[in-house]
């Protein structure tokens, strides 16, 4: 009874509360589901007021976090930027100015780099040499490759990366690749080898008395080119058919005329301005195009994302005339600005020594010695000495052991058959006809080469050199002689105790090739 009449008591005074509350504000009984307003001037509403956290506060300030516990951090080896899982190359850098491109090696590896907005493709190459550790600085480019199309064009050193990337359409596969290019500026070096006198323009000053190497060799040196004309073959609009034609490559554009070979006004026809086209090379274009050779290019327009229309793709009879055309092209959209491209990229490998990142230059801890004076050692503070000593030795120990084991008591397994494998002109058992890809892609200059093994003959290799814009092929065969095995690629008139004897012999001496060995092709992983 105690508790039931607890209750009544407190249900009683509730009442009482709310008959009160009735006769001060009558509203209250019309509805109990209704909620009226409340009036900020009420004093008998009492609301929480809002904290205000400034974002600049200052550090130490515990205005209001006193009353909270501290939680401790249960992983505080993650909080720190040393010992953080995530590669400090692939976080982007502070400036906003950086873009992220993409840039794909010969292998098909990609790698991700940060470049600045107005980045060159000189730029971003010297950035790629450093991050890959290059040997060779020299003749590195970037191409502009378009798989679905079967193009490829080398990037101008002074073409900016990311308005290259703005004219790709957001849909394709186009990417940029990192590798050689001895050939970008080898018409500065042999002009007549790239313009042939039966490709020169009857127009052209040849009255003046001035032979037609003369006449190319001014023309380059002021940064112009002379006029072009010869039959191209090229593919007809809407038809599969491809229709010979002659051509006239001016400086105001590219002409085909409508009679012969005539030159006269009402008989050009304007095909192409030179302004706002780039010249690609086609690969594989008897399978794609179904031309009547394999020595196609392409010209396309600039500013536009790539459409099949608008391709104009002409066809040449051998390499030569091919690559004396895309020369032309070149020659007169850049102009003088070619020249000066050329005349940096020979100062190229001491800008980059001067110019390399100091993190880069204090990797190695150790100290080039000479022993060889009676006095003890002395350090060799010259680097090109410290170089030059450190190739003989490594040359004479190499042809110890290589005579060592070469004996025909030494167990094959520990003869160095693998001493080759880690130069940079040695491509494994690539095919021929890849190795032929390799070195038209890396620019077809005299005395490009590469070693492959032989898939046709056990125990022997390939030396492929490129002379005259093709490519030719030596096999290179073990010979033995005086219970010793050699490498002879001349039936044993000249032999080699490994691969690396007969490179370094070949870049003095020609021997049986027509050409010494020059510029290696090589493949560098990103």
């Amino acid at each position: 009874m105690m508790e039931v009449e607890g209750i009544y008591t407190e249900v009683f005074e509730c009442s009482e509360r709310k008959e009160a509350s009735a006769e001060a504000d009558p509203g209250m009984l019309s509805s109990t589901l209704s909620l009226a307003p409340l009036l900020e001037s009420s004093p008998s509403v009492h609301r929480s007021q809002p904290i205000r956290i400034t974002s600049n506060r200052m550090k130490g300030s515990d205005s209001y976090s006193s009353s909270v516990p501290s939680i401790p951090n249960p992983f505080p080896e993650l909080c720190s930027l040393a010992k953080s899982p995530l590669l400090i190359s692939s976080l982007p850098p502070e400036s906003s100015q950086k873009h992220l491109i993409k840039v794909y090696g010969e292998d098909n590896n990609c790698k991700s780099v940060w470049v600045s907005r107005r980045a060159t493709a000189r730029e971003v190459c010297h950035l790629l040499v450093h991050q890959a550790h290059c040997s060779d600085q020299e003749s590195w480019a970037l191409f502009e490759h378009h798989p679905a199309l079967a193009l490829e064009r080398c990037l101008e050193d002074h073409e900016v990366v990311l308005e290259v990337q703005a004219t790709w359409s957001l849909k394709g596969d186009t990417r940029l690749t990192f590798c050689k290019n001895y050939a970008k500026y080898e018409f500065f070096r042999n002009p007549t080898l790239f313009f042939p006198e039966s490709m020169i323009s009857d127009s052209a000053d040849v009255s003046k008395g001035m032979t037609s190497s003369e006449l190319i060799q001014n023309l380059l040196r002021s940064g112009t080119c002379p006029e072009i004309q010869g039959f191209l073959h090229m593919k007809e609009p809407s038809r599969k058919a491809w229709k010979k034609v002659y051509f006239f490559l001016r400086r105001s554009g590219l002409y085909s005329s409508t009679k012969g070979s005539s030159k006269e006004p009402r008989h050009l026809q304007c095909v192409a301005d030179l302004d706002n086209l780039n010249v690609y090379s086609v690969v594989n274009s008897r399978k794609l195009y179904g031309a009547p050779t394999d020595f196609s290019f392409c010209i396309k327009p600039s500013r536009n994302p790539t459409r099949v229309q608008d391709l104009k793709v002409l066809c040449a009879e051998n390499e030569q005339t091919r690559t004396c055309w895309t020369s032309a092209f070149r020659l007169f959209k850049h102009g003088k600005q070619l020249q000066s491209n050329y005349q940096l990229s020979k100062s190229t490998p001491r800008s980059l020594e001067s110019s390399a990142p100091t993190d880069l230059k204090a990797e190695s801890s150790l100290v080039a010695m000479d022993f060889s004076g009676k006095a003890g050692g002395r350090v060799i503070q010259n680097p090109t000495e410290a170089q030059t000593v450190g190739m003989e030795e490594g040359q004479a120990w190499r042809k110890r052991e290589a005579l060592r084991c070469s004996l025909p008591t030494v167990n094959s397994a520990a003869r160095p058959s693998s001493i080759h494998k880690s130069q940079p002109w040695f491509h494994g058992g690539v095919s021929r006809k890849e190795a032929e890809r390799l070195i038209e892609k890396q620019g077809l200059v005299d005395g490009m080469f590469l070693i492959r093994g032989s898939q046709q003959h056990e125990q022997c290799f390939v030396l492929s050199l490129c002379f005259q814009l093709k490519a030719k092929h030596y096999l290179v065969i073990p010979f033995e002689k005086g219970g010793r095995k050699y490498y002879t690629i001349d039936d044993g008139v000249t032999l080699f105790i490994d691969l690396l004897q007969l490179v370094e012999f070949h870049q003095i001496n020609k021997g049986i090739l027509p050409v010494c060995l020059k510029h290696p092709c090589v493949c560098v992983t990103l």
